[in-house]
């Protein structure tokens, strides 16, 4: 009798199925290939074609041993089958990284560290971050949103975009170390943008009713609004 596959698993990566499609396919194999590499190399019996083809359609979202599994399989890093990682096990399994391991490099038990990673609840210190940001190869945005810093910086960006943005050059360059002058450049061009969104409602007897929705929408992209003007400034 087949086994039948596992429950969904909730604390799964996003996947990225048209990737694993993608990947498969410039392979030359079909998914009965992919279901017989892992059911012969990697244990998992009740993989079939059928099963491999629903993952692939995104009606059904591998767990992280099967992740891995048909990343082998597929000779690609797990990563490359994930969406855009957010907490911090997603990270980590992109990354292909041993939960032992980031433990080791941050200087924490493993118990400590997984429950944490299961509560996706950083609770590091300034060199524990540092540590795991290294190990993690985190990029700024990540590593702010990973630490549990991306609320507190949405906060601030909101207050400097609508109040006087000098006040919080500091502020955000704790949470994201940045140079000065770039944050100066940035919340300054942040405040500009929102106060002329602002502009175009308040002018013509109340402004458009489209005007306004901009603006708020603009405050709800705000952290990412943030990010993409320091990448232009960067880059």
């Amino acid at each position: 009798m087949r086994q039948p596959s596992p429950q969904p698993d909730p604390s799964a990566p996003p996947f990225n199925a048209p990737a694993a499609r993608r990947l498969r396919a410039a392979l030359g194999m079909g998914p009965e290939h992919v279901a017989y590499g892992m059911r012969v190399s990697y244990g998992l019996p009740y993989v079939t074609p059928d099963l491999v083809t629903a993952w692939e359609r995104g009606t059904v979202t591998p767990s992280n041993p099967e992740l891995t599994a048909l990343a082998s399989v597929l000779w690609c890093s797990p990563g490359e089958l994930i969406g855009r990682p957010r907490t911090l096990r997603e990270h980590r399994i992109a990354r292909a990284v041993a939960p032992e391991d980031v433990a080791l490099a941050i200087g924490m038990d493993l118990r400590g560290y997984l429950r944490m990673e299961e509560r996706d609840d950083w609770r590091g210190n300034e060199r524990q971050s540092a540590a795991l940001a290294q190990v993690l190869d985190l990029a700024l945005p990540d590593f702010v949103a990973v630490t549990g810093r991306e609320a507190k910086l949405a906060e601030l960006l909101h207050s400097a975009v609508t109040t006087r943005w000098q006040a919080y050059v500091r502020p955000v360059m704790k949470l994201a170390p940045l140079d000065k002058g770039i944050v100066e450049e940035v919340l300054q061009g942040l405040h500009q943008d929102y106060q002329g969104h602002m502009a175009a409602t308040l002018s013509w007897g109340g402004g458009s009713r489209s005007a306004s929705e901009s603006g708020r929408d603009f405050l709800d992209r705000i952290v990412g609004n943030f990010w993409t003007a320091v990448e232009a400034r960067t880059a």
